[in-house]
């Protein structure tokens, strides 16, 4: 087993906009997309963490590496044809709005099989022992996408369609997902919930998005009973209460699941600068929180990029993430780690988190899953 860590990446990914961001007249093909605005799941998050990346060296240190899409025949083993054929056919026609905050313009339907290609590819060189763990800088995200509705920004549900490819090689293989995007993972929960060989857990907002799902009642079905963890946290949560979850919760879960294969649908829009949620994490946040789940693992894990909409911040928070993954000597110091000292919980705020942590708990191990 080699102890590299790869890194997907594709710039195509970075193409992927919505058809009324353009400035262009001609969008498509070589022409790439000039976006000015627009919806905050921009290219820029994802671009300047590879940047970051290369300007510190981090990216000298992993195993830079491309994939292929994924083909047809990956695709259906998640979304329908039925669905397949409208996204193709209005990627063909220069792009539109397939569900509820899912634009896309032109060859989006190509740069979307791309990125769940770079997960795949992700999923596939962890298993195979070419990387003792791998990251996949996919865009667009995945999370939020049903068989055959897209939503959230998420077109093509990348890690579902990872884990399938991966399960055709060995249908045996048990993997668990551990999602902690701050908006709840409804996607990836709804494709496994009736399935006890996958097990799906989410960390998130309360009802930030989508408000109706994410609820600690949903714990799976049929076969698939308590392989689901929802855990709600009410906003305002920094570090302290999510390392407190990951070790109450989370880590004691997965050890009883005892999975071949550890994903992270790694969101960073849990941050204190994020524009979407109002939680109060730092780059030490998911550097603590990835060590907690490498602890486990002995380091073998994949990491699937989902949100995360500060421009400044997210490069940050990747990068930390990524020199725990690496065990890399380099680092990229947090530009706000004198602020966010400030601005975490003061002590009546953690006693309540903590309050809320302690529900949890009694509320899983009340279920058997903990």
């Amino acid at each position: 087993m080699t102890t590299t860590t790869g890194f997907y990446w594709d710039e195509r990914c970075f193409w992927h906009a919505g058809a009324h961001y353009a400035q262009l007249a001609a969008v498509g093909g070589l022409v790439q997309p000039m976006v000015s605005g627009g919806l905050p799941e921009a290219p820029e998050t994802k671009r300047r963490l590879k940047n970051l990346m290369d300007v510190t060296g981090l990216s000298t240190e992993l195993a830079m590496s491309r994939a292929p899409a994924a083909t047809r025949a990956d695709l259906l083993r998640i979304h329908p044809a039925s669905y397949l054929d409208r996204f193709e056919a209005m990627s063909d026609a220069g792009g539109g709005e397939l569900g509820l905050r899912t634009p896309f313009g032109p060859d989006g339907y190509d740069i979307a099989a791309q990125s769940a290609g770079l997960v795949m590819a992700a999923v596939a060189s962890v298993l195979a022992g070419t990387h003792r763990n791998a990251y996949a800088l996919s865009r667009p995200p995945g999370h939020h996408c049903l068989p055959d509705w897209p939503n959230g920004f998420c077109l093509l549900n990348n890690i579902a369609i990872a884990i399938e490819a991966a399960k055709a090689r060995d249908p045996d293989l048990r993997v668990a997902v551990v999602d902690w995007d701050v908006h709840h993972g409804n996607g990836t929960e709804a494709i496994f919930y009736d399935r006890d060989d996958v097990l799906t857990i989410s960390v998130h907002q309360d009802r930030c998005y989508p408000i109706d799902t994410g609820d600690v009642s949903a714990m799976g079905r049929g076969a698939g009973q308590g392989a689901n963890m929802n855990l709600p946290l009410p906003p305002g949560c920094g570090h302290v209460a999510y390392l407190d979850v990951m070790q109450r919760l989370v880590i004691p879960r997965l050890a009883a699941f005892d999975p071949d294969l550890v994903i992270v649908a790694c969101g960073f829009d849990a941050s204190n600068y994020d524009p979407l949620a109002r939680m109060m994490c730092s780059p030490e946040t998911f550097r603590q929180m990835t060590k907690a789940i490498m602890d486990l693992t002995g380091g073998r894990m994949v990491a699937a990029h989902e949100g995360g909409y500060s421009e400044v911040y997210v490069p940050f928070c990747g990068h930390a993430m990524l020199e725990e993954m690496s065990g890399s000597a380099i680092r990229a110091p947090d530009p706000l780690a004198a602020r966010n000292a400030g601005q975490q919980p003061d002590a009546r705020g953690e006693a309540f988190h903590r309050g809320v942590v302690d529900d949890l708990v009694a509320h899983f191990r009340a279920a058997g899953q903990i």
